[in-house]
């Protein structure tokens, strides 16, 4: 690596390091200057993971690498979970991870393809039409698919369990097994990378190169873990200060804050359009986590907590949070079944999400609809089931889902010969 290179990794390391070691043994009170060094430290931190998850392609497949990204992301957002659930707090535990799941998708998705947009506008004066995964990108969307599918059982029995945990959790091996056997990226794709990925790719050695990226990837871990408490703690104040329930923060505000992470990595991606895929990818890649491990932890804290294999009882306004989560992710597989998502897509995930957060309980402009009423949650799930079946029959010859499991089949079996 070239001596420059390594000087701007060593001081961006050490000063993500020394922000997020400096908050944990020396708290600081004032909520500004909090969410100012965590903010930096957050930057730094996600930057590093980027551009060693693009050099780490070239040494495991990009799905794989794109997969340890999220899961390093996500480390804020599992320490918040993990804490309402060891405080028991169902409504919060419910209103944690659906928040975080349908802002992910809502917002997330929507603001990749717009960030991909505009800087195609402004560097080629013209837009783009859609983001193009590629084939072997559908274990990620089969995953989801699986997950979702289950909440079905879920919400039949109206509790969470350990056994619930136990198949998510399975699901979520599974996916990551299927992404640790696909081929790494071609080597004659370097050309198009960065300079500081580019460095990464350049060393030699090969043992040497795996060594450097794990310890960033480290960095980058041990950053986002370290700043998590003492970041919502501060956003937590001031949020209290301004008198915004706890209900609300839980579900829209803490998972915005803890999401971030994933959001500086992914809009960085999505700057250039050989890269909105990478950075699409990564919010789906955030997205399977938190509806499998994410979510197969909560009845599993929450049991050690009570001391003994307990049962999460689930109201219906949990139900309705959850159906409303699951009938989005229905919607998001069948756009990424054709292996594109368009600007449509993209336009309908946000304008329905921000529906149901201006109106989190009920459509009062509408007259109520016999049976359901004007019950916002409910509503947003019937359209969202709706414009899934219209997906899937206006595209159904376009999914790729038989051809693309089998590409990455193939993909598989020649990595191992």
């Amino acid at each position: 690596m070239r001596s420059r290179y390594g000087l701007y990794f060593l001081i961006m390391s050490l000063y993500s390091l020394v922000v997020s070691f400096y908050l944990h043994l020396y708290p600081i009170r004032l909520a500004g200057a909090i969410a100012f060094l965590c903010f930096s430290a957050v930057v730094v931190s996600a930057l590093i993971i980027s551009w060693s998850a693009e050099a780490a392609e070239f040494s495991i497949s990009q799905g794989l690498a794109v997969a340890i990204v999220a899961l390093l992301q996500v480390v804020p957002e599992f320490m918040v979970e993990a804490v309402i659930a060891w405080k028991k707090d169902i409504d919060l535990m419910l209103a944690n991870f659906t928040g975080s799941n349908r802002l992910l998708m809502g917002v997330g998705w929507p603001l990749i393809f717009i960030t991909a947009d505009i800087y195609s506008r402004l560097r080629t004066r013209k837009g783009i039409k859609e983001i193009e995964l590629r084939p072997e990108n559908l274990i990620e969307v089969v995953a989801l698919f699986v997950s979702s599918l289950y909440f079905f059982i879920v919400l039949m029995k109206r509790d969470l369990q350990v056994y619930d945990a136990i198949f998510l959790g399975l699901v979520f091996v599974g996916y990551m097994y299927l992404l640790r056997v696909l081929p790494k990226e071609e080597e004659g794709k370097k050309d198009l990378l960065l300079s500081m990925p580019r460095a990464l790719v350049d060393i030699g050695e090969e043992r040497k190169r795996g060594v450097l990226l794990v310890f960033l990837f480290l960095v980058g871990g041990v950053t986002m873990w370290a700043v998590a408490d003492p970041f919502l703690k501060g956003m937590t104040q001031l949020a209290a200060g301004m008198g915004i329930s706890a209900f609300v923060f839980v579900q829209w505000v803490a998972p915005f804050l803890s999401e971030f992470p994933e959001k500086v990595t992914a809009f960085y991606w999505a700057r250039t359009v050989r890269l909105a895929p990478m950075a699409l990818l990564n919010m789906i890649s955030s997205k399977v986590n938190q509806w499998t491990l994410l979510v197969s932890m909560v009845p599993i804290v929450y049991s050690l907590s009570m001391g003994r294999v307990s049962t999460i009882p689930l109201d219906i306004h949990h139900r309705e949070e959850i159906l409303l989560s699951m009938m989005m992710t229905f919607y998001g597989c069948s756009t990424l079944a054709k292996l594109r998502f368009t600007r449509g897509n993209a336009i309908i995930l946000f304008v329905l999400w921000f529906a149901q957060f201006v109106f989190p309980g009920n459509f009062t402009f509408l007259p109520k609809i016999p049976i359901i009423g004007d019950n916002s949650r409910v509503i947003t799930s019937i359209l969202f089931g709706i414009l899934t079946i219209y997906e899937i029959a206006k595209h159904r010859r376009e999914f790729r889902i038989r051809s693309g499991l089998k590409e990455t089949f193939r993909l598989a079996t020649a990595k191992r010969k």
